[in-house]
């Protein structure tokens, strides 16, 4: 790869934007992007299956709902695609503002949708399209993000300044489940397995306020994010011509084998936190029948509220370590954990071991949330940094886009319904085995790939032609 002489772009405390606002651009986008993503999430298990998907089969509605889910992660890599040729042709801001709307619009819209009893099989086909549009601005949302924090950052700080993007991840997942929970005690609704009718207000109308409230968010976030500069990194290409004509035709010239690094070093962290989000929550209020734990759906709520706060404590700490030690030397050693926290699944999670409904021991399952949201935080918050930091300007945010978002179909897509079949047909641990897998193939691919803590991101590809 040749690249083109240029001098590091001036600290971001000497540009013109402050550095509050720059924080406040990257953070907010990826929480409103995140809330929408998790309320989605958290309806696929708690209300779609009921709503939108028929047979008696409870395992096999949950299947059809988790496909669903599973269809913006197909959606991603296509997003990062789009959005990153705009990204990397016309600039981040612009592009950060499409996928916010993108995204926005689309969770709206799921809160106005139909169900089955009313329309027939056209609500879950629509609710699979609006699944896929989140998927499609999600897609462009992260890497744009990711992007302004650290071609802004100072210096030595880049990890540190690239987890704000980051912490979006958690906020937006206690906001989504909070709203949730909030909910749920207000409209006295526990869950179906509980004994909840189909005519309760929550599954009537009460679960759509959340998707239509995400509206005002957005609106907030276009606020913030139409109040910035483009990034000094990227207006350095400008002004140096260094753009090229097709990002996506360029990526693929130069940074092809950099990109299979990226996917594969984020595929433990898609597998962890999809089954600490999506597949635990249909794990613990499933039924006993189907494997699950028969825990009420308010409590395990407050479960997960409880522990992403762990996540959220992480995730400074990951930047910290990855300034100071190495993006590449901390993330194996955190990955060598997730293997291990795999391995504990059948002895941790186990309903033989950790018992079931009234009888369920909550201080075991808070331990073990606890261990895969540090896990998660610690894993999570410097991938920001060391994705980006693979890839040339130019071609930056298409190329980290499409890592970041092809690993969400091989880490993310896959995992929750991977994970249900498993565990019915062998049981948590067998989940848990999944998950080891995962983090020893990016084990792997960590080893292999170089340090970037000290690379220039100033660095070109040549121009296409």
């Amino acid at each position: 790869m040749s690249t083109a002489a240029a001098s590091p772009a001036e600290p971001a405390s000497q540009q013109e934007v402050p550095r509050s606002r720059v924080i406040l651009a990257s953070l907010i986008g990826t929480t409103i992007e995140f809330y929408d993503f998790y309320i989605y999430a958290t309806a696929a298990v708690a209300v779609f299956p009921a709503l939108f998907f028929t047979g008696q089969d409870e395992t096999a509605k949950l299947l059809a709902s988790m496909a669903t889910f599973g269809a913006a992660f197909i959606a991603r890599p296509i997003g990062s695609i789009v959005f990153g040729h705009f990204g990397d042709k016309v600039g981040r801001k612009a592009t950060l503002v499409g996928a916010l709307l993108t995204m926005g619009i689309a969770t709206f819209l799921i809160g106005l949708l139909p169900t089955y009893y009313q329309i027939g099989l056209w609500a879950p086909a629509m609710l699979t399209i609006l699944r896929f549009c989140q998927g499609l601005g999600l897609g462009g949302e992260w890497s744009g993000a990711a992007l302004l924090a650290t071609e802004y950052a100072e210096e030595g700080k880049r990890a540190r300044a690239a987890m704000w993007p980051q912490l979006g991840a958690p906020f937006g997942f206690i906001l989504a489940n909070g709203f949730m929970l909030l909910l749920t005690i207000a409209m006295g609704f526990t869950s179906l397995a509980a004994g909840d009718s189909l005519d309760h207000p929550f599954l009537v109308w009460g679960w759509r306020i959340p998707f239509i409230a995400s509206i005002v968010m957005v609106a907030v976030g276009l606020y913030v994010r139409f109040k910035l500069e483009e990034t000094p990194v990227f207006k350095q290409a400008l002004e140096q011509d260094q753009k090229v004509k097709t990002p996506l035709t360029e990526a693929f010239k130069v940074a092809w084998w950099p990109m299979i690094q990226g996917t594969f070093i984020m595929l433990a962290t898609y597998v962890l936190f999809y089954l600490m989000t999506a597949w635990i929550l249909s794990f613990g209020i499933g039924k006993l029948e189907s494997g699950g734990l028969g825990i009420p759906y308010r409590s395990f709520l407050i479960i997960q509220i409880i522990t992403i706060l762990f996540f959220a404590a992480m995730v400074p700490v990951s930047g910290w370590l990855a300034d100071k030690y190495g993006r590449r030397s901390s993330q194996l050693v955190v990955t060598a954990g997730i293997i291990l926290f795999g391995l504990s699944f059948g002895f941790l999670m186990d309903p033989a071991a950790v018992g079931t409904g009234e009888q369920a021991n909550m201080g075991r399952i808070i331990l073990f949330m606890a261990i895969g949201m540090t896990l998660m935080g610690l894993t999570f918050g410097s991938m920001s940094a060391y994705l980006p930091e693979l890839f040339p300007t130019n071609v930056r945010y298409t190329a980290s886009g499409i890592s970041y978002n092809v690993a969400s179909i091989l880490g993310a897509a896959l995992t929750p319904y991977a994970a249900v079949w498993l565990n019915a047909n062998g049981g948590v641990g067998a989940v848990g085995l999944y998950l080891a897998g995962a983090g020893l193939l990016t084990f792997i691919f960590m080893a292999i790939t170089h340090e970037t803590k000290d690379v220039d991101l100033t660095t070109m590809s040549r121009k296409g032609e």
